[in-house]
Formats: structure tokens, C-alpha cells, sequence
């Protein structure tokens, strides 16, 4: 569990698996070498309150938390099934809810599948809308994410146009693999007033 000391989004990215149906979904024995359960019996007491949760919200706790087995050696060429699971984002979000809150990895992964879970139920709205009001959603969350934005800058110390510029710039290579503003507006093949960031 040494790489996970390091309590990055990337330790829940890194065990995310996707099914032949394109969802995705993640292990709990992994989850639980994640969030730094020694023992399988502790974690799947943690699991239960999960579960609860999940009933007491009316969802079907099948949809989210579904048993399956796993094989595993266990020495001299030999191997046993041992108890797993496959759990939704819904239900590893509910897991750290219920985990030992004084595991920084705890809190990190309550934020993660937090944010997860929120932008899932966005896009799941959106999705609903017809194309008008998809426009407008998109739009009014473009506004308020730029608020945002704003003030990080400023309590980043951001105060010129140019480091704004720089500023910006960072969160787009953030957002597109290292590509910035005028990169993204080539690939794109945007017009001079669509430019994302004029520098």
C-alpha cells in the first residue's frame, strides 16, 4: 500500500474498472487496500453500513454493490475463490462516507466520489433536456464555474491581465492533456471570436 501514501485522486482512478457495457465500477478488495483496511472482515463491516445507506435512500442495493467471486493463489500452484464485490461510484462514495474519517485518504476519497457522484448526476439531467435547455444549463454552469475561477485566481495572488492569461492557461493543460488555450482553438478549428484565451 506504499503508492497510496501519497493520497491522490489518481489511487481511485487507478482501480476503476469498466464492464462490456462501457459502466464503471470498482473492486472492494482493491477499494479497501485504498482506503487502508488491513482486514477483509473490517472493511465489509463498513461495506454493511454502506449498504444500509444505499436502502435507506430507496436505490436497489443490487444495482450497486453486486457479489462475486475471485480466485487467488494461495500457494503451491493452488488457488481458492475468495468473497468480492463490484460497487458503483453511488456505492464507494456511500463506503467512504462510512469509513474511518481519520484516514486522510478517507477524507480525500469522500471528496472524490463526492464530486464523481455530482457531475454524474449533472450530466444525467442534461441528458434529459431538450437542446435549448441543455445550452442554458451548460451556459449557467460556465458562468458560475468562471466566478469560481476568479476567486481561486485572486487567492492565488493573480492580479494582472497576463497572469491571469497564465493563470487560465494552466487549468486548460489541466483539462486537455497538456494542450493550451490556442492549442485547444487549432485542434478545435475555432473562429477568431470563439477563442477560448486571446494572449
Amino acid at each position: 500500500m506504499g503508492e497510496v501514501k501519497q493520497y491522490s485522486n489518481q489511487a481511485f482512478e487507478e482501480i476503476k474498472r469498466v464492464n462490456e457495457y462501457g459502466r464503471e465500477y470498482w473492486e472492494a478488495r482493491q477499494l479497501q487496500g485504498v482506503l487502508e483496511y488491513s482486514k477483509w472482515g473490517n472493511f465489509v463491516k463498513v461495506i454493511e453500513k454502506a449498504k444500509e445507506a444505499c436502502h435507506n435512500s430507496q436505490f436497489d442495493i443490487d444495482d450497486h454493490f453486486a457479489d462475486v467471486g475471485k480466485m487467488v493463489d494461495i500457494g503451491s500452484g493452488t488457488q481458492r475463490t475468495i468473497d468480492d464485490m463490484h460497487l458503483s461510484r453511488y456505492a464507494c462514495y456511500l463506503i467512504v462516507q462510512n469509513s474511518d474519517p481519520r484516514k486522510q485518504v478517507v477524507a480525500l476519497g469522500q471528496t472524490y466520489f463526492a464530486i464523481q457522484t455530482r457531475r454524474q448526476e449533472q450530466a444525467d439531467h442534461i441528458a434529459q433536456m431538450n437542446e435549448d435547455a441543455k445550452r442554458l444549463a451548460i451556459r449557467n454552469e460556465l458562468k458560475e464555474h468562471n466566478k469560481k475561477l476568479v476567486e481561486a485566481a485572486k487567492t492565488a495572488g493573480v492580479e494582472t491581465s497576463f497572469e491571469y492569461a497564465v493563470f487560465q492557461d494552466s487549468g486548460y493543460m489541466g483539462l486537455y492533456g497538456g494542450l493550451k488555450a490556442k492549442d485547444i482553438h487549432c485542434q478545435k478549428g475555432l473562429k477568431k471570436s470563439q477563442k477560448i484565451l486571446d494572449h
